[in-house]
C-alpha cells in the first residue's frame, strides 16, 4: 500500500503480484456482480460486490477509483479530495 498527496487530495494505491487482469476486464471490475474469472462462483469466490461498494463510497465523498494491471502487478487506487482549508 502507498499513499501520496495528489492534486489537492490524497491517492492511496494497493498492489497485488497475482495474475494480471485482462485489459478488456479492467473497466468492468468496479461493476456489481462482475467477475473477471468466469470459473468463479459465489460459493467459491465472493459475490462480486466489494469493488462496487468501494467505488460508491469513494465517489460519494467526491473521489475517484481506478485500476491498472500488467504482467508485474495489479494496482487498485482511490483518490479523495482534501478538506478545504477555509473551513
Amino acid at each position: 500500500m502507498s499513499t501520496e498527496p495528489d492534486g489537492g487530495g490524497i491517492k492511496v494505491s494497493f498492489a497485488n503480484s497475482g495474475a494480471p487482469i485482462a485489459a478488456v476486464d479492467l473497466p468492468l471490475i468496479f461493476e456489481r456482480f462482475y467477475r473477471a474469472d468466469p470459473s468463479r462462483s459465489r460459493e467459491a469466490g465472493g459475490a462480486g460486490l466489494g469493488l462496487a461498494i468501494v467505488k460508491q463510497l469513494i465517489e460519494a465523498h467526491g473521489g475517484r477509483v481506478g485500476a491498472e494491471s500488467d504482467t508485474e502487478e495489479t494496482r487498485i487506487w482511490f483518490w479523495l479530495p482534501g478538506k478545504d482549508r477555509d473551513e
